[in-house]
């Protein structure tokens, strides 16, 4: 808590016309927010940045710094919370303190996205409530038809917790980003 960087709210990342949407929790404190890019420096990072550069999302398998040279083709990354939440866990004020720029994100995203990807039920929840979705369960792996024309792919979220006990295997996670892949592909073919 006596570092520079504590709970400073960081910025979301990605190409500003993906495909892809991906919404996260919040910027991890150790992750993060220290580093200052999200999804970077932490297990959750490594997971999420694995699985966009094997489904060729990423340039690189890897983040661990906001200069190490990753670029995102296609994907956005972006969080329901802005800063690193005391213990890991947003209130209801911080939520929707920072949904109007989860709102603005996805209004500027709008046109060119074709899958969102929520990653824990914070992150569903948020995206429901901001877009104005009723009638949603949660459940990993669940797929449904959003907005017209999107898809919304529901995950567990990549935290330790999930991933050292099992509750989120690797195969588990990376069907999430070939199934985002592999819409993404089908909607841009039916297109041309």
């Amino acid at each position: 808590m006596d570092q520079v960087y504590w709970a400073k709210p960081v910025l979301t990342f990605g190409d500003p016309e993906a495909k892809l949407l991906v919404i996260g929790l919040a910027p991890a404190a150790q992750g993060g927010n220290r580093t200052g890019r999200i999804f970077t420096g932490d297990s959750s990072g490594d997971w999420l940045v694995r699985a966009l550069y094997e489904t060729g999302f990423a340039n690189k398998p890897t983040s661990i710094a906001s200069n190490d040279g990753l670029i995102l083709r296609d994907a956005y990354l972006t969080a329901a919370v802005r800063c690193a939440p005391p213990s890991n866990k947003p209130n209801s004020d911080e939520i929707s303190n920072c949904s109007q720029y989860l709102l603005a994100e996805i209004k500027l995203l709008e046109r060119s996205t074709k899958v969102i990807v929520t990653l824990g039920k914070i992150a569903f929840d948020a995206y429901c409530r901001t877009s104005g979705i009723k009638g949603l369960k949660f459940g990993h792996s669940k797929i449904y038809p959003v907005n017209n024309d999107k898809i919304l792919i529901v995950s567990y979220h990549p935290s330790r917790r999930n991933t050292n006990t099992g509750t989120l295997t690797w195969q588990m996670w990376i069907n999430i980003f070939e199934r985002a892949r592999s819409i993404i592909n089908l909607k841009e073919r039916t297109i041309i």
